[in-house]
């Protein structure tokens, strides 16, 4: 069977409709730092938690909540 991919109809490019915040870019840096220093190694309990509360931070800027939110957590 050949799976033949569907070719979008929509031509036009996609913007973001608001610039990105500086929280969002450096939840991400660190989110990718921390992923890259573990890469192919086993995590420990310390750089699961610190991972989550990333994913936690990174969620929260690019739904605009903002930063402070892990002080609630």
């Amino acid at each position: 069977m050949v799976l033949n991919p569907r070719l979008s109809t929509h031509s036009a490019p996609v913007f973001l409709t608001q610039p990105v915040h500086p929280s969002v870019v450096e939840a991400n840096d660190a989110i990718r730092a921390l992923v890259d220093s573990r890469a192919g190694k086993d995590w420990t309990s310390t750089e699961a938690a610190e991972y989550e509360v990333l994913l936690i931070e990174w969620a929260a800027a690019t739904q605009g909540i903002g930063a402070g939110i892990i002080e609630a957590a």
